[in-house]
This record gives C-alpha cells, sequence and structure tokens, in this order.
C-alpha cells in the first residue's frame, strides 16, 4: 500500500500502527504480571495465553509500522528503543493488575471494546490492516467468552468478591471514556476508510457493558472521559516502571537477537 499513498497519509498510517501495537504490547506485559500468580494453575495459564495473544498482535502491528518506515527499524526498536513520552497507548493498558477482580474487569471492558472495534476494522480499506483485524477478532471473542462468566462469580458471590467488583468499577470508569478519543490524524484516517470511527462504537459498548453488569444488579455510568493523554505520550506514573522492566534486556545488552 506505500506506493499508493503520500507522505502525509504514510505518516498517519505509521502513527496508528504504533498506536494500536502499543496497546496491546502494554497490554500484554501487564496482563504476563499474573504469571505463577493467578488464583490457580488453569486461571493462571489462561491469563498468560491472553497476554501472548496480545503480544502477537502488537507484533503485526509493529512489524507493518516497520516495514511501511522502511528506515532500518525493526519490531524490536519499536518496542525497546523508545521512552514513556514516545510511547502512545490508552492509559487503561497501562494500569497496575491491582487484584484479580480489577484485571478481569478490565479484561471484560476491553474484551467488549475490542470485539467491536476489531470488526469494524476488519473492514479497513487497508487490506494488510484488515487482516490483522480479522485476526485478532477471534482472539477477542475467545476473551469475552472467558472474562464474562468470572465478572458475574466476583459480582455474584461473597461480599468480598462484590465489594472488589464495585471499587474495580469506580476506578476503570475514569479510564474508559479515552477509548472513544481520536486525535486529528486517526480521523484522517477514518475519512480514507483505513481506520475506526470510534464514536461509532461508544454507545454500543456502553449498551452492552450496561445491560450485562444490570444482570449482577450493578449499575453502569454512562461513559465520562476523565482521565486522557495516551495518544499524546501523556502517561501516569506506572509506565516508567513497567517500561524499565519490559526494555531491560535489550537496554542492558544492545543489539541482542532471540
Amino acid at each position: 500500500m506505500k506506493d499508493e499513498i503520500n507522505c502525509t497519509e504514510l505518516e498517519n498510517l505509521t502513527r496508528f500502527l504504533i498506536a494500536l501495537g502499543d496497546d496491546s504490547v502494554i497490554y500484554s506485559h501487564r496482563l504476563s504480571e499474573w504469571c505463577s500468580n493467578g488464583p490457580y494453575l488453569e486461571e493462571d495459564i489462561a491469563l498468560t495465553n491472553v497476554a501472548l495473544d496480545y503480544t502477537g498482535r502488537a507484533r503485526l502491528f509493529y512489524q507493518y509500522a516497520a516495514k511501511l518506515e522502511d528506515n532500518g527499524k525493526t519490531e524490536d526498536d519499536i518496542a525497546y528503543l523508545r521512552t514513556e513520552r514516545e510511547f502512545t497507548n490508552l492509559l487503561i493498558h497501562e494500569l497496575p493488575i491491582n487484584d484479580f477482580a480489577f484485571t478481569m474487569l478490565r479484561q471484560y471492558f476491553m474484551d467488549v471494546f475490542y470485539c467491536l472495534y476489531l470488526q469494524a476494522l476488519s473492514g479497513s480499506k487497508d487490506e494488510s490492516l484488515s487482516a490483522i483485524a480479522t485476526k485478532a477478532l477471534k482472539e477477542s471473542h475467545y476473551h469475552l467468552k472467558r472474562s464474562e462468566p468470572w465478572i458475574k462469580l466476583l459480582a455474584q458471590g461473597t461480599d468480598e468478591s462484590r465489594q472488589r467488583i464495585l471499587r474495580a468499577q469506580a476506578e476503570l470508569e475514569n479510564f474508559t471514556g479515552e477509548l472513544f478519543l481520536m486525535e486529528t490524524w486517526e480521523v484522517q484516517l477514518v475519512d480514507q476508510g483505513i481506520a475506526v470511527d470510534r464514536s461509532l462504537i461508544q454507545l454500543e459498548w456502553e449498551r452492552q457493558v450496561s445491560a450485562f453488569l444490570a444482570e449482577s444488579n450493578i449499575q453502569f455510568t454512562q461513559t465520562q472521559l476523565q482521565v486522557s493523554g495516551g495518544r499524546c505520550g501523556i502517561h501516569t506514573e506506572h509506565l516508567g516502571h513497567l517500561l524499565s522492566e519490559m526494555q531491560y534486556l535489550q537496554r542492558t545488552y544492545p543489539g541482542m537477537k532471540w
């Protein structure tokens, strides 16, 4: 597709791919923190596999971005040689895992979002991007089948588990609004039929989440933007600590291949 678009369009598309890759790689790293820490073995393995799914899609986004940039950089360079201000992931992905209820409620919110978003993105005019979205969509449908039962179990379980879900909801609602924001360059990609108008899926996301939580007698507050800045490189204090772990080997042994 590179030969068919001008420099501005190429820059926008590359920025878009890296942003989606950042969302995935940061979220993958967060979920990987449950490895050996899950509530029991099967769930430990399941969360690790979900993390690997996000690593896989991050690689696809980064590889495509590196191909378009064509400046010698690789997917590893994009992932491991940038500072926190250069990362453009949405903030909800970088929040610490907290307790299991927090992790699973965030997972549920993200699963519903990605099922809607990737379905729309699979219709992109960019065939490579469409193929990535189609593959990732299958994974997100599986992820949603896992997270929904957990939310019901925790919300309808003990008083303690329900209170943990409610506390997680109160915190996460501050970050869900950013899922539906778009920068100018993303709007331009929407106009070209490449990206997805996030505002068009917001109402359906809210409808699905509200109806599902109501089954457990939980009222979902309409999505309101409380915290934002991730796409512009403005992050929480948590991202720098995450990157210090994720990038340690590459920065300690520059150029290593594995």
